[in-house]
């Protein structure tokens, strides 16, 4: 869900040139979601190979990846694991809204509307154990590395960051912000536009959220940042505190230097400490490696053409742009010299 103080974050426009060679954590499972809610049939079908094995998440992934690694963008892929008790609120939230849009599905499929199936097929997306497995094993054929977080894996990129083991963080979310992550990307992606709800389309260019610039134009610190998240809602309290939206949080975050007093002033309805908790301990690994590799092209060839069905040329394709990727690195370092 992520937190929706959208409004309030500075951002700017940064050039695929500016992030050429630098190492760029990302959030697996949100990749991976968009993947599997956008790349579908006319009626809404997950594409599948001939055995009936899914395939949209390898497809997205194969052209992605391969692209941003052609224009030589260092990537390592973090995935999510056990997550929060305190999160099961919104989990259960977020698989009532899953069934309800089958439902909708299933309707939509007997009156034979291919757009309305189409529609509440995309809000149906589950991750499961194969589609992430497929996911690491792809992934690490291309030479990158995958980290498994023990918790929430933007907390883990947030770390890897602050440590700076990786420049930046790529996530739509601003969770990481509140984790502590220095550097934000957003829109990394190769498309130009974006179509909105109402039809029309937006340019869409990567943009650059920094943590110290966002507090020095918010006026506030990071525990006060993290107070003002809790006061508008994160995955472990929905909605935040009833009525009160990013500028009413923000000044109350600035009129009051304790949590106490914040959150005594706006009667929350929840635990703030718990959830302040939850933030400040949330479970890290911290002997991770990076080590990026050459692409294995016999492992990715069995992956995708012999396992299933991708035709050679297209896997030909995306095995040169990733070469192409290196060449670019390693013509940077030089030219450093």
């Amino acid at each position: 869900m992520g937190i929706k103080i959208s409004s309030l974050i500075p951002k700017r426009e940064i050039s695929w040139d500016e992030l050429r060679d630098k190492k760029i954590a990302v959030d697996s499972s949100q990749m991976l979601y968009q993947f599997l809610s956008s790349i579908r049939q006319m009626d809404g079908t997950l594409l599948k190979d001939s055995k009936g094995n899914i395939t949209s998440h390898l497809i997205g992934l194969s052209s992605r990846i391969t692209n941003l690694m052609s224009k030589g963008l260092k990537l390592v892929f973090v995935f999510d694991g056990i997550s929060p008790k305190l999160k099961s609120n919104e989990t259960e939230r977020r698989s009532k809204r899953k069934e309800i849009a089958e439902i909708k599905f299933e309707e939509a499929r007997k009156k034979g509307d291919e757009e309305k199936m189409y529609k509440y097929s995309q809000q149906t997306a589950r991750l499961d154990k194969t589609i992430i497995e497929d996911s690491k094993e792809f992934i690490a054929a291309l030479g990158l590395p995958v980290i498994q977080a023990p918790s929430e894996a933007e907390a883990q990129a947030a770390f890897m960051a602050e440590r700076k083991d990786v420049d930046y963080v790529a996530s739509s979310d601003f969770d990481t912000l509140v984790y502590g992550a220095p550097r934000l990307l957003q829109n990394l992606t190769l498309a130009t536009r974006k179509k909105l709800p109402s039809g029309l389309y937006v340019s869409i260019k990567p943009e650059l959220i920094e943590l110290r610039k966002t507090l020095k134009e918010l006026k506030i610190n990071k525990d006060q940042f993290l107070a003002l998240a809790i006061l508008i809602g994160t995955d472990f309290n929905p909605g935040g505190v009833k009525q009160i939206g990013p500028k009413t949080a923000l000044r109350i975050v600035r009129e009051h230097k304790s949590f106490d007093k914040i959150f005594k002033e706006v009667n929350a309805e929840f635990d703030w400490k718990e959830i302040y908790a939850v933030f400040k301990s949330m479970p890290i690994m911290k002997n991770y490696q990076l080590k990026w590799k050459n692409i294995d092209e016999e492992k990715v060839y069995n992956i995708l053409v012999k396992k299933h069905d991708f035709s050679k040329q297209r896997v030909e394709k995306l095995i040169k742009r990733v070469k192409q990727g290196n060449i670019k690195r390693q013509q940077k370092k030089l030219g450093e010299f």
